[in-house]
């Protein structure tokens, strides 16, 4: 990965943060002194500004995937990775919600299965730890912070699987996309990628 690549993309997301958060500043300065319709418009302004943001943060997480793929510069590989998202934008939102959904399941369960845990513990219920519990009047702010603690450790750890997975989808479609462009080309990708876009293996 290019380090120059990452600050770029970092940057571009830095600037338009601070744009919106200067939007903000300025709007509760003269929010008084101003009338419905600059209200609104400041207001649109600022959605605007989200969503582009938000945008941005997506594009960038693809744009980064390009580059670790072929090498090419932050403008070369969003460019590549803006057209990789509108050509397939239907299998995109499918398989990007479905992994995104699992994954929020997955960061649920550890959390729930974590603080279930740390609640039998404080509570005494297992014999063999009795011992190490320790005496606590309210029990509720340690189990809450074990459970907060739980939920962002397990968020950190589920981004790698959620950039493994957007890479292999990025592949996948480039896969494809050499072999649209020349039928000569093999897919390279597994079995099972193959079945999820209802490829054909070729003999």
């Amino acid at each position: 990965m290019h380090f120059g690549t990452l600050a770029f993309g970092s940057l571009i997301i830095a600037i338009v943060k601070l744009i919106r958060l200067l939007l903000e500043y300025i709007q509760k300065k003269v929010e008084k002194k101003t009338g419905k319709i600059a209200r609104c418009l400041f207001c649109c302004c600022r959605c605007c500004l989200f969503c582009l943001e938000k945008f941005l943060k997506f594009l960038n997480r693809n744009a980064y995937i390009v580059t670790a793929i072929y090498g090419t510069g932050f403008i070369t590989s969003a460019r590549r990775a803006f057209h990789i998202i509108t050509s397939n934008p239907l299998r995109l939102l499918v398989i990007d919600k479905v992994c995104d959904f699992l994954i929020f399941l997955g960061k649920i369960c550890i959390t729930v299965g974590i603080g279930i845990l740390s609640f039998f513990f404080f509570t005494g219920r297992f014999s063999f730890a009795k011992d190490h519990v320790p005496e606590l009047h309210y029990y509720f702010i340690p189990l809450a912070l074990i459970i907060i603690g739980t939920y962002i450790i397990a968020t950190c750890f589920f981004s790698v699987y959620s950039m493994a997975v957007d890479t292999l989808f990025i592949c996948a479609l480039e896969d494809l996309r050499l072999q649209d462009k020349n039928s000569s080309h093999e897919l390279v990708m597994p079995k099972g990628l193959r079945k999820v876009f209802k490829k054909e293996i070729k003999k």
